[in-house]
């Protein structure tokens, strides 16, 4: 099945490396036209000279600055077709027992993993509402659906409530021929914070892990990718509401 996206206008969010940028990569070769935004001016930079893409940087856990990007989007191309929320990730935190847990290392995940998907949702869903169509593409975890292998805990209950949000949104866009979708990838190693999770397991854990995944392998950002462009197309008209687990078999 080829995808083609032409002519429509898309935010990829989490562009800087890894899945996000994966994901800027096939919907830029489908021929959309696709803007960046992260907080990491250098790793979003980069991704932008190389994909010949339009970059945001932004903290787009801060309402007006979602906003901000939103605005500037919508100015330059007229509308907005596509979002592809991949920013989130753990914060360079690792697991520790629950008396360990301070209030700034748990607010810190929510707003990383949640608070930008809100905003701009939020700030998107009027243009959205008034094209009478629209895609978006929440990045979850597997650490959305169970327990998380990294023991954190404000990472787990972060990517729930993505997976929440992305259910109420695709309830409340619905009507307007928006779809809302959640991707949960298995472990993919696409940074530094999964490469040195991946390390900290060990010989043991790391055959172990890829015993448990019927592919026996880990997945690589393109992996997730490919499924963020179907939900992006035409061919997913009448999905909506939808977590897919794109972690070769594991879950």
């Amino acid at each position: 099945m080829l995808i083609r996206l032409d002519g429509r206008a898309a935010l990829v969010t989490g562009a800087a490396q890894g899945i996000g940028r994966a994901v800027a990569a096939a919907l830029v070769e489908a021929g959309a036209r696709v803007h960046l935004a992260d907080r990491d001016a250098d790793g979003v930079g980069r991704a932008g000279a190389e994909l010949g893409c339009p970059v945001h940087v932004a903290d787009l856990s801060d309402r007006a600055a979602a906003g901000a990007v939103v605005q500037a989007i919508l100015a330059g191309e007229a509308r907005l077709d596509i979002l592809a929320l991949a920013a989130g990730g753990v914060a360079g935190q690792v697991g520790g027992p629950i008396e360990d847990v301070t209030e700034e290392s748990w607010r810190v995940l929510f707003a990383a993993n949640v608070d930008g998907a809100f905003w701009l949702a939020q700030a998107a869903a009027g243009a959205l509402k008034a094209s009478g169509s629209g895609r978006i593409v929440t990045i979850a975890s597997g650490a959305g659906l169970r327990p998380s292998l990294t023991g954190i805990q404000a990472y787990t209950a972060a990517k729930h409530a993505l997976v929440g949000l992305t259910k109420q949104l695709s309830w409340e866009l619905g009507p307007h021929g928006i779809t809302v979708n959640a991707i949960a990838p298995g472990f993919v190693l696409s940074n530094p914070a999964t490469l040195r999770q991946w390390e900290s397991y060990g010989p043991d854990g790391q055959a172990s892990l890829v015993q448990s995944i019927h592919l026996r392998r880990l997945g690589c950002p393109e992996d997730i990718a490919a499924t963020a462009l179907f939900l992006a197309s035409d061919a997913a008209g009448w999905i909506s509401g939808q977590v897919i687990a794109v972690d070769g078999g594991r879950s």
